[in-house]
């Protein structure tokens, strides 16, 4: 058996990235989605929440995106010291936040409090949270993932994204034809390095979890080939790919992202018949966050 969570990530970041996600699950493939309790469009996905949980296609699964990288957090800045700059807002890079990471000088108890408050915004919205991810997958380093788990338990949460995937079917299946892929498949390989204890620590805070995510090599570069490519070599299991559907307008352009364009060729791409056709051609079956638990 093979079955694909589609998850749209970004919900909340603008209007016009609501719009898109719920328009991917009601008239295209897109099953859960996760909600970033910190971003400007936060009112907004709420009110367009309920349309999603019951989309065309069967009830849709809404999670947080907690936010430890970019934006600013709930809580104030004194209450989170190591996670934020001089001006009281998160690091706004990966590489900077996996950096303070790595020397141990991020607080797991901060850490673990942030998410919370993140987590129970949502909650308090009356939104059901089937499950949680990280923005920029910062819950692949343990030191990270364990506050998290800690968190997302003692609210309820009893889902996780796995962000990691096997690479060998992705090269074979697209990568050598498109150059311009092959530094983020090696950012990506590198990083498998943190994926051996990560369903270890899943499991030990009673949590669980799919056998990996997709769809992150081909971040801003995802078209119907890459699409019909990655579906097709999906293994056997239960796993998750992510993406970025979105309108690109004046919205967008106001917030910080390197995912533009790439927004509105996505939801093309998940909204379009090539894309049913793909899964049923590969006999890939869709569910959401609820249907894993």
């Amino acid at each position: 058996m093979r079955r694909l969570i589609i998850n749209a990530d970004d919900f909340g970041l603008t209007r016009g990235v609501n719009r898109a996600i719920v328009r991917g699950h009601v008239e295209g493939v897109v099953t859960s989605t996760t909600l970033m309790a910190n971003a400007g469009a936060f009112g907004d996905a709420v009110l367009l929440a309920a349309a999603f949980e019951r989309g065309k296609g069967g009830p849709g699964s809404v999670g947080c995106h907690v936010v430890l990288i970019d934006g600013e957090p709930l809580l104030t800045p004194d209450r989170v010291r190591s996670l934020v700059d001089g001006g009281g807002a998160f690091r706004n890079s990966l590489s900077s936040f996996a950096g303070q990471t790595m020397c141990g000088r991020l607080k797991a108890e901060e850490i673990e409090a942030e998410a919370a408050a993140q987590i129970q915004k949502i909650q308090s919205a009356g939104i059901r949270l089937s499950h949680f991810d990280a923005h920029k997958h910062a819950h692949m380093f343990p030191s990270v993932l364990k506050p998290l788990l800690r968190s997302a338990r003692n609210c309820g949460v009893r889902a996780v994204r796995n962000p990691f995937a096997p690479v060998k079917p992705l090269a074979f299946a697209h990568l050598m034809r498109r150059p311009h892929l092959w530094k983020r498949y090696s950012e990506v390989k590198v990083l498998r390095g943190f994926q051996n204890n990560f369903r270890e620590l899943v499991e030990s805070e009673g949590l669980v979890t799919t056998d990996g995510t997709f769809g992150i090599v081909v971040t801003g570069a995802l078209d119907a080939a890459l699409f019909d490519a990655i579906v097709g070599c999906v293994p056997e299991g239960t796993w998750e790919f992510c993406c970025h559907p979105g309108y690109n307008d004046g919205d967008l352009k106001t917030v910080r992202t390197r995912l533009r364009e790439s927004r509105e060729q996505e939801l093309n791409v998940l909204t379009s018949d090539a894309a049913r056709a793909a899964l049923e051609k590969h006999g890939v079956e869709l569910i959401s966050y609820w249907e894993l638990q």
